[in-house]
């Protein structure tokens, strides 16, 4: 296959072609549904894939890199060529997606110096390195190497964020050093000043938008007029953070229209075509005035859902893409089954307090310091210390958190401080007490100016007004529990871990009830399947049919803020996102 960008249009093996493109993410789908989720992309009419890279998946840990699972890009791209579709890349180094830290590794934020998203020297050399080792995986899969790949994007909105051309031409040029040969693009805004400050020569400037084609293409069409029209991101819904009031949906109707219209127009990728899912703690935030942590599922309102099932969204735009394409579209797959296992008591408990010393090794600091200077990035954090006198009424300070904290005084949860609220508490305590602060990271924010703001305590915790010296730091990262002891009685403290198995015949596609429960996350065979919180709008969790086994599974649950009830779940066969 050959794919070139001739003055204003696509041409492929040597004829104009439109692209009719979906965003699917392989780290937030699981590997058996990849090839369900092309067949229904094609029986809606695409004929290309588009998918974002995330930096933070590939590479957890500095100079550890991973390409395995639901991360194997390369196996994720092949398949999408055995199906019939062509593909785009969108390696970042940054992504959004409204994902943890839009894509970055938490690791660059302990550098001292570091600025991300410019021409600052060690930003460049890791996402150098990072962009040499994905490059590995996806150049032999270049449309000019016999592969389906035929555009790869450098950064991702940068027109919204900086303006350091310097940066974006490094980008472009590490991109062609390292052997991409393929047509390059980047996507912005529609503003004139998006375009001025994200667009590059050498690279197609496309836009990202959901509705007024005409409209939002007039700044395109002055600084552009001589290149292909394409809407990297028709966005078909939206996501969703704790605390909002219902979940987000758009008209079928209204989308389909805005397709027909950019059909009319030149081409698109549907953002998203399956949104999926936030496992572990990756989902991001946005940060303005408030913090606004997003939720577990990235269903977005999609043309599949979450758990990749037909929508009328799906069958509606699948209506206007026939009216564009001379061939006959293919049968439709059926969804795939979801089972109700039903309800399941969780028999055996631990506090946390059991457990500092099991999960972690204490780190003594004269002041609590920010997760990211004790070498962690996700989960909770825990810092401890002994009063030296007896407080009355005292007020507690915190100058900066992230994001959010209980505080104990011996075993007994005396507050909860939030960044968008007070981030003082009042108290009173003896000598000899133990003052223990619990600090969840509920994840970075992924757009914007405010992504470099630390977790944890991030700057001067006061008692009376005055530092408090002498704290004992437990990073907890949540992500190996074996070492947990349980037993049958509930713990005193709210802070707790429940766990418990079930037995199932088959394994299938379900979604998890917490109602007894408030806030925490949740692993299924070791598996962390996300964050649940009492707020909404999401009041289930998906959890897809390969991380469950025919015979027994084991559910492992912390709960941060104490059980409404009895500690019984229920596993049901319909989401209620809200």
């Amino acid at each position: 296959m050959t794919f070139e960008i001739i003055g204003n249009q696509f041409v492929k093996d040597g004829e104009p072609v439109k692209l009719i493109s979906g965003a699917v993410h392989y780290f937030r789908n699981m590997p058996d549904t990849w090839r369900d989720i092309f067949k229904k992309m094609r029986a809606m009419g695409l004929n290309c894939v588009e998918t974002y890279c995330a930096w933070n998946m590939h590479e957890k840990k500095k100079g550890e890199f991973d390409f395995s699972g639901n991360l194997d890009i390369a196996k994720f791209i092949t398949i999408a060529a055995e199906e019939g579709l062509m593909a785009i890349v969108r390696p970042g180094p940054y992504i959004c997606a409204e994902w943890e830290f839009g894509g970055l590794p938490w690791w660059i934020q302990a550098e001292d110096d570091m600025e991300i998203r410019c021409s600052n020297e060690a930003y460049i050399k890791y996402f150098d390195r990072y962009l040499a080792k994905m490059f590995e995986h996806i150049r032999p899969l270049l449309c000019t190497n016999g592969g389906n790949i035929i555009m790869l994007q450098c950064e991702n909105e940068y027109g919204y964020y900086g303006d350091d051309k310097e940066y974006l031409k490094h980008l472009y040029k590490s991109y062609r050093d390292m052997g991409i040969d393929v047509p390059l693009f980047t996507s912005d805004g529609t503003s004139k000043d998006n375009l001025l400050d994200g667009a590059i020569d050498g690279c197609m400037a496309t836009l990202n938008f959901g509705s007024r084609v005409e409209e939002n293409f007039r700044a395109h069409d002055e600084l552009f007029p001589d290149q292909p029209k394409m809407c990297m991101e028709m966005w078909n819904g939206w996501f969703d953070a704790w605390g909002d009031e219902y979940h987000h949906t758009t008209s079928a109707e209204d989308y389909a229209k805005v397709v027909d219209d950019m059909l009319t127009k030149g081409s698109l990728n549907m953002y998203m075509f399956i949104g999926g899912t936030n496992f572990g703690f990756m989902s991001g935030a946005n940060h303005y005035e408030k913090f606004a942590p997003d939720v577990t599922s990235y269903d977005y309102d999609a043309m599949l859902t979450e758990c990749g099932d037909v929508t009328p969204k799906y069958m509606a735009v699948r209506e206007v893409i026939q009216k564009h394409t001379k061939e006959e579209l293919p049968e439709i797959p059926a969804n795939r089954i979801k089972k109700a296992y039903g309800k399941v008591e969780l028999t055996e408990f631990s506090g946390i307090f059991d457990n500092l010393d099991v999960l972690s090794t204490p780190v003594r600091s004269d002041v609590p310091l920010c997760m990211e200077k004790y070498n962690q990035g996700y989960g909770f954090i825990a810092y401890k210390t002994r009063l030296n006198r007896d407080y009355e009424d005292t007020k507690l300070i915190f100058e900066s958190l992230g994001d959010r904290a209980q505080i104990y005084i011996n075993k007994e949860l005396i507050g909860i401080v939030y960044i968008n609220d007070s981030l003082e508490i009042n108290f009173s305590a003896k000598e000899g007490d133990i003052l223990t602060v619990l600090c969840e990271n509920m994840g970075r924010a992924n757009f914007g100016s405010k992504m470099m703001r630390k977790k944890g305590i991030a700057g001067r915790c006061l008692l009376d007004k005055k530092i408090h010296f002498g704290w004992d730091v437990y990073t907890l990262p949540m992500d190996n529990l074996d070492k947990i002891t349980f037993g049958g009685t509930l713990p005193s403290e709210k802070s707790i871990f429940c766990k418990g198995t079930f037995e199932i015949d088959e394994a299938y596609d379900t979604f998890l009830k917490l109602d007894n429960f408030t806030k925490g996350f949740v692993t299924v065979n070791g598996y962390t399947i996300g964050r649940y919180w009492e707020i909404g709008p999401q009041k289930t969790l998906y959890i897809p049919a390969s991380l469950l086994k025919k015979g027994e599974n084991e559910i492992i649950i912390f709960e941060s803020d104490g059980l409404k009830g009895d500690a019984v779940i229920e596993f049901t066969d319909v989401p209620e996102l809200g």
